[in-house]
């Protein structure tokens, strides 16, 4: 698996409040192999969906902690002395400051809760 350096990164909402977001149609439409859509915003944090196939650059958020909840498929978080392997409907946090890398082996679909400030690339 080769890394990944074109993603696909959409940080402005696409949903407003009270507007339905059908995920599986998304999904089905997606042509970018990693791609990051901001969905809405819930009070200061953004609920964002990947649709991810390769490789992340390792990277860390300094003042943010960030959520993953894989909807469909496996996904890798690489930490510094471990590896994580989610399945369907399993979650991990990542704590503000943790340099971290995520990879997805397959195609994988992801929900992201984190503060609407992050930047997804990770802080200088």
């Amino acid at each position: 698996m080769s890394e990944t350096t074109d993603y696909a990164i959409n940080m402005q909402p696409k949903f407003d409040y009270l507007q339905t977001v059908d995920i599986p149609t998304m999904v089905e439409a997606c042509e970018d192999v990693w791609f990051n859509q901001t969905l809405c915003l819930v009070n200061d944090s953004a609920v964002r969906l990947g649709i991810l196939h390769g490789e992340f650059h390792w990277h860390k958020h300094d003042l943010e902690d960030e959520f993953f909840l894989v909807l469909d498929g496996q996904f890798h978080i690489d930490l510094e002395d471990r590896e994580v392997k989610l399945g369907r409907h399993q979650g991990f946090t990542i704590p503000k400051g943790v340099l971290h890398r995520t990879r997805a082996p397959e195609p994988v679909v992801v929900l992201m809760v984190e503060p609407a400030t992050v930047t997804p690339t990770g802080d200088d």
